[in-house]
């Protein structure tokens, strides 16, 4: 038997054969991503001499750490993602020989704050909504605990309904965007917060309250809709796309008189969106057989573009000028750059 040794993180003849014992592409990550890519996956398979990838809904940062675990069988080809990767899941990915990854954004996607059809209409504010969430506020000059625990507690022209929020777990790309986009900008308008230095400020805006106020639904967002059928005094948070999925189920509530619609997010006067994305790990993809094709497929007007099938799953397509120029990147493999 003869054995050969990578060294610094070339693939060995020895990976390249143990490489022929999968021919099934292999996805991770994201739970806002993974119906897009499911539609795909099962599209190519259908369509291409390929077999039908297998796509796992792991969370963004649950499916970059198996991701960046590694080159070889064991370990995926692509990771879906609801926010851009990381400095130091990039770091990550290097520590393990993973150099070459190639950013492919698909499309935009909004995050919602939905609730049972049965149950009052929302109109709420980036800062009404961090006084909601947050561990501690302010309350005459001074962080304390979070005292809030009706809506209209906080403004008495929101529903006097208590406050009970579904939302995404730590690992998600969902909370990450929404920790972003509503948390940061919400707790910006408090000059109490203004006054704390960087550490202080950041846990400050994005430390979720513990009491039983904000719940972790876990990665599956389709449970948070269920969730919300179930218990209509309560909200939820989750992507566009699933709310486009359950229009029958839930509402989308307004954010700064602003609801959440195909055409709002598009335009950008929702306030609350946030771009898609896949990763390849460039290493694999002369191994595993179809990860060009998929790509291809994945960025095909057909399914990526203005009139393709992933928009009728709510995916909010790139401009046309943007499409062209990530198709003709995600067809060169072009890698990500520090």
């Amino acid at each position: 038997m003869i054995r050969i040794i990578a060294i610094a993180g070339i693939a060995s003849l020895a990976f390249a054969a143990a490489a022929e014992a999968r021919d099934q592409i292999r996805i991770v990550g994201s739970s806002t991503v993974f119906p897009f890519s499911a539609a795909v996956a099962e599209q190519f398979g259908r369509t291409t001499e390929f077999k039908t990838p297998v796509v796992e809904s792991t969370g963004t940062g649950g499916g970059f750490k198996l991701f960046c675990a590694g080159i070889g069988v064991d370990y995926p080809d692509i990771s879906n993602a609801s926010r851009a990767i990381k400095a130091s899941e990039i770091e990550n990915c290097a520590a393990h020989g993973i150099t070459d990854i190639t950013e492919v954004k698909i499309g935009y996607d909004g995050i919602v704050v939905a609730n049972a059809r049965s149950a009052p209409a929302y109109d709420l504010t980036v800062a009404q909504l961090w006084l909601a969430l947050a561990k501690e506020v302010p309350v005459n000059g001074q962080l304390v605990t979070n005292p809030f625990r009706r809506w209209s507690d906080i403004d008495p022209s929101l529903p006097d309904a208590p406050i009970e929020v579904f939302g995404p777990p730590p690992t998600s790309g969902t909370r990450d965007a929404f920790v972003e986009l509503v948390m940061d900008a919400g707790c910006a308008a408090f000059p109490e917060i203004e006054s704390l230095d960087g550490d202080a400020r950041k846990a400050a805006c994005q430390t979720m309250r513990e009491d039983g106020a904000f719940i972790e639904a876990g990665e599956n967002d389709n449970l948070i809709v269920q969730k919300l059928e179930a218990n209509p005094a309560a909200l939820g948070i989750f992507g566009f796309s699933f709310l486009d999925q359950n229009a029958d189920k839930v509402r989308g509530n307004a954010i700064a008189g602003v609801i959440p619609s195909f055409e709002a997010i598009a335009d950008g006067t929702y306030p609350v969106s946030r771009p898609l994305f896949f990763y390849v790990k460039n290493a694999h993809v002369d191994l595993i057989p179809g990860i060009r094709e998929f790509v291809a497929e994945f960025m095909s007007e057909r399914a990526s573009g203005e009139d393709g099938y992933l928009a009728d799953k709510g995916l909010i397509p790139l401009p046309a000028d943007e499409h062209d120029e990530v198709l003709t990147r995600a067809m060169n493999l072009t890698p990500l750059t520090n």
